[in-house]
């Protein structure tokens, strides 16, 4: 794969497109892009797994009812 390629880029109403190259092509159907000088960094959004997510859930300071969950006998068996 090469470093780089030249690109087309269009207008789609008021945005402009840029054709990335299959070679090029991120996964998934999102993608973060951000402008650092006269460059546009392009990167795709990562999925988080719930390793990743729950440091940064809120902490629950609710009490929770105590559920009776007896066993249940089996009949007839």
């Amino acid at each position: 794969m090469h470093n780089e390629r030249h690109v087309s880029l269009f207008k789609n109403g008021h945005s402009q497109v840029v054709h990335i190259p299959r070679d090029f092509e991120l996964e998934g159907t999102e993608a973060i892009i951000r402008k650092e000088g006269d460059k546009l960094i392009i990167e795709p959004v990562k999925k988080k797994g719930l390793k990743e997510l729950l440091p940064v859930l809120p902490t629950l300071n609710e009490d929770f009812l105590e559920i009776v969950d007896p066993v249940v006998e089996p009949d007839n068996i």
